[in-house]
């Protein structure tokens, strides 16, 4: 069993089928016109069911994040250390998510990253 991957049902195909194909999607709301995630089928600001899918531009700054250097679950044994991070999206809503591509020294709060996908799941990297 491994324990990286997303249990994908009927509601979240959509986000998981962009996120294999290098996209990745949030939620508006139509209402409030806030944005979220991750993806529910209700807007957690304002309660409203008219939310729909919307394309991320997939810039984000890093908040906060944690070098992980244990992790006995599979496979992230195989990846320590490792970056889990919390990244605040162009588009406003906080998504948790690893950093990839960057050493442990460069990481500070408010650099830009960018996103990019491993095996379908969406990472962020720090630019250029």
């Amino acid at each position: 069993m491994r324990y990286d991957l997303p249990e994908i049902d009927a509601f979240t195909r959509t986000y998981w089928d962009a996120a294999a194909q290098g996209r990745l999607l949030v939620r508006r709301c139509g209402a409030c016109g806030r944005a979220h995630h991750y993806p529910r089928e209700f807007c957690p600001h304002c309660w409203s069911e008219d939310v729909t899918w919307q394309e991320a531009s997939g810039r984000g700054t890093l908040y906060t994040w944690s070098v992980v250097h244990r992790n006995d679950l599979p496979p992230f044994g195989e990846r320590t250390p490792y970056v889990a991070a919390v990244v605040d999206l162009a588009e406003g809503p906080r998504m948790m998510t690893e950093v990839v591509d960057c050493a442990e020294g460069e990481l500070r709060a408010g650099m830009e990253l960018t996103v990019a996908f491993q095996e379908g799941v969406p990472v962020f990297r720090g630019l250029p």
